[in-house]
């Protein structure tokens, strides 16, 4: 077979022109036998170059293939017949384009190998096709790397400012960005909640100084944002208006997002102090007579943020000093025990009333206070209980068990006070 001469112009498939035959093996009864040309596959293929180059070679190719493969092995032969500026144009999907990959670095067709990998690196993928691409790429070597430059690991300095930007976007330091400042701020928000999920990276970006600052800034901007908003509603005309309470709402889900960023952070604490510094002015505006028959949806939220704040404290994820703790109870376990039973009512009254306590939360909460109740000072716990047992709304919450424990605790303590006097009294005075 003379190897050497000039190419006549020849397409697939072309009996009349044709010098070789390759033979697909397959055991699915397709196709078997392609007229081919000498002259292409020297010309774009390094194996087929080898094989033709062996005077024993004969005029027939054989190649194994299986079912699943079958149509890539065609492709990459239609392929090599295409001029070099139209291979890019013909390749027209992710999942055919890594069949065919995977021939061309087979066959050592360069031409086609490097167009493949122009493909993959330009076009999107969705998350299937990218399992498939990392396990298919991971087997191709050093060729096929660029295609994976996209998911690479970047640097730690990178992955803080992009983190840090994230924040800044995420609490709205500087100010929003309309028209589509709030869609933007509660993606920012996703995104900065999946990227502190835990890898090898997470402590090192969390445990940054500047990180932290940016984090702390985004806090106080938040808080401040809350109370502005909140104390428009002693001066606004309709305090029916949905874009009144949606503007307030969506302050308070922002704080109520801090509460799930900072303790990835180790920062819970900053969150639990400002919420204690702002909480008087907080239900003073809320407990105003003009809104008693109002901003349920508000009030509601109000329990729910209030809720973590009393899961931090009384379980003992952020520590603080017993005035401190006291404190936080005699404020919020007031409101929480009017509130609820007129939510009860809304929805007795409407079945479709929204603004309901389910019974996760209603139990989350009553065991924060009862394990918050109990670590205070005796004092300090009969002087709740009191005020418990004094009021109309005793079911809810329910003290009765930390009730029970400071009554045995009581006991014990008179107890174990007279065994020491007896103790003293029975101790012989010696000279």
């Amino acid at each position: 077979m003379d190897l050497t001469a000039a190419a006549k112009p020849c397409s697939f498939g072309d009996k009349s022109t044709s010098d070789v035959i390759l033979r697909l093996i397959n055991d699915e009864g397709r196709p078997e036998w392609f007229c081919s040309h000498s002259s292409v596959l020297v010309s774009k293929s390094g194996f087929f170059a080898d094989q033709l180059s062996n005077p024993d070679s004969g005029s027939c190719i054989e190649i194994q293939c299986s079912d699943s493969t079958y149509d890539h092995h065609v492709n990459l032969l239609r392929l090599l017949y295409l001029p070099t500026d139209l291979l890019l144009d013909s390749l027209n999907s992710v999942q055919s384009v890594l069949g065919i990959l995977h021939l061309a670095v087979a066959f050592c067709c360069e031409v086609v190998t490097n167009c493949c990998i122009q493909y993959l690196e330009a076009v999107p993928w969705d998350d299937k096709e990218e399992e498939q691409i990392i396990k298919t790429v991971s087997k191709l070597g050093p060729i096929a790397m660029p295609i994976l430059a996209r998911i690479q690991p970047v640097d730690l300095s990178a992955t803080k400012n992009v983190f840090i930007s994230a924040v800044r976007f995420a609490t709205s330091i500087g100010g929003s960005c309309p028209p589509f400042g709030d869609e933007l701020k509660t993606s920012a928000q996703e995104q900065v909640e999946f990227m502190l999920g835990g890898d090898e990276e997470t402590p090192l970006v969390t445990a940054d100084d500047e990180v932290k600052s940016v984090i702390k800034l985004g806090l106080t901007q938040v808080c401040s944002s809350f109370e502005n908003e909140l104390s428009s509603l002693l001066v606004v005309s309709d305090i029916t208006a949905e874009t009144v309470e949606n503007r307030i709402l969506q302050s308070l889900s922002d704080l109520e997002w801090m509460c799930n960023v900072l303790p990835k952070m180790d920062l819970m604490k900053d969150f639990v102090y400002s919420w204690g510094d702002m909480s008087c002015k907080v239900l003073g505006i809320i407990e105003d007579k003009k809104l008693d028959n109002a901003m349920w949806g508000l009030k509601l939220k109000l329990i729910e943020v209030t809720g973590k704040v009393l899961e931090a404290v009384g379980y003992g994820n952020v520590i603080l000093p017993a005035p401190c703790r006291v404190q936080l109870l005699k404020t919020w376990l007031p409101y929480i025990r009017k509130i609820k039973p007129l939510l009860d009512a809304e929805g007795n009254k409407d079945k479709d009333f929204p603004h309901k306590m389910d019974e996760d939360l209603c139990q989350n909460i009553e065991g924060a206070i009862v394990s918050l109740l109990l670590a205070l000072p005796s004092k300090d716990q009969a002087d709740i209980l009191s005020d418990w047992m004094e009021t109309e709304q005793v079911k809810y919450p329910d003290l009765s068990e930390a009730f029970e424990i400071w009554c045995y605790r009581t006991k014990s303590a008179k107890r174990r006070l007279m065994e020491g006097l007896d103790r003293v009294g029975n101790t012989t005075i010696s000279l």
